[in-house]
């Protein structure tokens, strides 16, 4: 069975994982948004499926909509938000090593 994970700011599942890749579906709350961090084994691509995200790339902050989608290599400090409803979005990540534990946080809402 796939995992699934109850968040502050919300909650995923993982669709697939592998050794080259992990996908998750993940829902942001209405205001809500993950820590502003980076992963130094692998990088990200972001689908937005519904809802409007603002997406933080190395400081610099982009509204991102259904349809709309973003790269983040290794390294790249990112965060995304849900601004006035929630957010799904599709996460795949390629790299090496895909553990919740390849995260560096820089800022945490909720002082993880």
């Amino acid at each position: 069975m796939l995992e699934k994970s109850e968040r502050p700011w919300g909650r995923y599942e993982v669709l697939q994982e592998s050794s080259t890749h992990k996908v998750k579906c993940i829902w942001v709350l209405p205001g809500k948004r993950l820590s502003y961090q980076r992963h130094q084994k692998r990088a990200e691509h972001w689908f937005i499926v519904s809802g409007m995200a603002l997406v933080t790339i190395e400081d610099e902050k982009s509204v991102l909509y259904p349809g709309d989608s973003i790269d983040i290599p290794e390294g790249i400090r990112h965060r995304i938000e849900a601004l006035h409803q929630p957010v799904e979005f599709i996460e795949v990540q390629t790299g090496t090593y895909f553990g919740e534990d390849d995260i560096v946080r820089y800022e945490d809402d909720y002082n993880r």
